[in-house]
């Protein structure tokens, strides 16, 4: 008996792919249909959901985006901009015929390569990326419970935020402007263009209510502010900062503890600290917590190129643009920032 092939197109049904998405065991927040809001408009890159199917129903999906940068050129990614993304599938014979539309997409369309954000490997005779890492905690089931597992370092700078005249709160759009004040900050000084806000407030839209704002402020000053991000029982914290001026006074000790005890409360088992690269200062700042590495494999599709490439502007090529970005005025860093940074995966 012939097996007829699985039919792949670019998927046009919301209900269908939100429905598969949330059956599938490996689905991330960002497989959501509602991500192409902020995937396409916010900085002019399109979306293309790819899906199979067997007999009409849903065997695999493929969100990649057309992604055209005036530094890097023209490639695809599942997906830019966050941590994960990448192919859902029932079974490998599901996956492969995703993985080949996108291949002869992106070479259709002149795009050098195809990244897959996976974190397991799914393609394992394809290349392959393993510069970063996600850090875990299980997180225990109370937070008296959370507080005893930390280090007593860890507490001592807890409690000294907490001295330090420092308050915590926790919302969604109305703390915006408060988060942004001190994102913004924070990445002039770290050299890095910053998103607009208006990619925060499309991802808090995308999101809904699994989507929170989490400000730390001093004397009613913002000093230190982040986002997590709510999937299953597990919550990611893919945006975080704290103004350098005043770290003495821990308010990221403080900040992290509040967002702890808070998906603690509401039941989260996972607190996701994020991609860190292993050995670097995020990364050492991660493990204080007793958060475990866990490899992130980047696979790669190579349509015009001979191996993968590194996009990451703190790679060698970009160390002067980093140095004079920091010295910027805030408010050019502000200006010209949103419009570097769209050229960034």
């Amino acid at each position: 008996m012939t097996t007829m092939p699985l039919a792949v197109t670019v998927e046009s049904s919301r209900a269908d792919w939100d429905a598969f998405v949330a059956t599938h065991p490996d689905a991330t927040a960002y497989h959501a249909w509602d991500w192409r809001d902020v995937f396409g408009p916010v900085f002019g890159h399109e979306p293309i959901y790819l899906a199979a199917r067997d007999g009409g129903r849903v065997v695999g999906v493929l969100p990649v985006v057309s992604f055209r940068s005036r530094l890097f050129g023209q490639f695809f990614c599942s997906l830019p901009f966050v941590n994960y993304g990448g192919v859902l599938a029932t079974t490998p014979d599901a996956a492969a015929p995703l993985l080949a539309e996108a291949a002869r997409l992106a070479r259709e369309r002149g795009a050098a390569h195809v990244e897959l954000r996976h974190v397991d490997r799914q393609v394992p005779d394809s290349p392959v990326r393993q510069h970063k890492v996600t850090m875990l905690l299980r997180l225990q089931e109370t937070a008296d419970a959370q507080w005893t597992a930390l280090d007593n370092k860890v507490r001592n700078m807890v409690r000294k935020a907490e001295k330090s005249e420092l308050t915590s709160e926790s919302g969604g759009s109305e703390l915006l402007d408060a988060f942004y004040a001190v994102f913004s900050v924070n990445m002039r000084d770290l050299g890095t263009p910053v998103y607009p806000t208006r990619f925060f407030a499309a991802v808090l839209k995308a999101c809904g209510p699994a989507a929170r704002l989490h400000v730390v402020r001093h004397q009613g000053r913002p000093v230190a502010a982040s986002m997590t991000i709510a999937h299953r029982n597990r919550v990611e914290v893919p945006w975080a900062s704290s103004l350098r001026e005043v770290r003495t006074m821990n308010p990221n000790m403080l900040l992290y503890w509040h967002m702890l005890r808070e998906v603690i409360a509401g039941g989260g088992r996972v607190f996701d600290f994020g991609r860190s690269t292993p050995g670097e200062g995020t990364f050492h700042f991660k493990k204080q917590w007793k958060a475990e590495p866990v490899p992130l494999h980047w696979e790669y599709a190579l349509i015009s190129r001979d191996a993968p490439p590194d996009q990451s502007p703190g790679s060698g090529k970009f160390a002067m643009a980093i140095e004079l970005w920091k010295k910027l005025p805030v408010p050019v860093a502000n200006t010209i920032g949103p419009l570097i940074i769209g050229n960034i995966p």
